[in-house]
């Protein structure tokens, strides 16, 4: 395993990162990078893609007013992909607006991350979002290849203390993403009316579609729903109350 390493940003923020080989050294990996665990953890997965201009500043203020808030509140370590795109963007930013210092962990497939001041080959690639704090560089160089180690990333870092997922918009790599989190024993809170998989889910959920994917994952018992149009004091309560549940 490789020693972690500073990251410094356009916007003067830095970050610490590491390369990730092996699931051994999961607790070491973080050790390097100051994370001391156990201690709760929000994941956040999905995306923003196809969104109405309302429904866009709807989940913006949700990272604003409720999930950045929370994880201020309970101390949480939040993970996510780690990338300058949609829900991430999202989270990095809102932390900034509310000058949290909740450590934020990104985690990204090594072959598509484009560090700061560096160019990649790749025309998938992402650069990372700059209000991050901490970077899991983890092998592979497709999209998806990531979210084992999300998975792995959160219950090393919670150990026996509560964690969730927090399931927003999503395309086809956010199934793996719930997927890989329920394998770990993870609850899932999906929030419905926010686009895509999101939907999927909630409407199966609610007995309003079928979809096998959907079904498999609901079969768990850790799967929630929770509308995005709830105003936002109930939302903070109520994915507080997801987490104490697992206390």
């Amino acid at each position: 395993m490789e020693q972690s390493f500073q990251l410094t940003f356009e916007n003067g923020r830095t970050a610490q990162a590491i390369h990730l080989q092996r699931d051994a050294d999961l607790p070491d990996a973080l050790n390097q990078l100051g994370l001391q665990g156990p201690g709760p953890v929000l994941v956040v997965v999905g995306g923003a893609s196809k969104l109405s201009d309302a429904d866009r500043r709807r989940v913006q203020a949700l990272f604003v007013k409720v999930l950045a808030p929370l994880a201020k509140d309970m101390k949480t370590f939040v993970v996510d992909g780690g990338t300058d795109a949609g829900i991430m963007k999202l989270m990095g930013e809102a932390r900034t607006q509310i000058n949290a210092s909740f450590p934020l962990i990104g985690v990204a497939p090594i072959g598509l991350a484009t560090l700061p001041n560096a160019s990649n080959a790749s025309d998938e690639a992402s650069l990372l979002e700059p209000n991050h704090t901490h970077f899991a560089l983890v092998p592979g160089s497709s999209w998806g290849d990531e979210s084992p180690w999300i998975a792995k990333i959160a219950s090393t870092l919670a150990d026996s203390q509560p964690s969730i997922v927090i399931l927003i918009n999503g395309g086809e790599v956010t199934w793996k993403d719930a997927s890989q989190n329920i394998q770990e024993g993870r609850p899932v809170v999906v929030i419905a009316g926010s686009g895509r998989t999101a939907d999927v889910l909630a409407a199966v959920l609610r007995g309003k579609a079928t979809d096998q994917r959907a079904e498999d994952l609901i079969s768990s018992g850790l799967v929630q729903a929770i509308d995005l149009t709830t105003d936002f004091r109930t939302l903070f309560k109520k994915i507080k109350q997801a987490f104490l549940a697992k206390e």
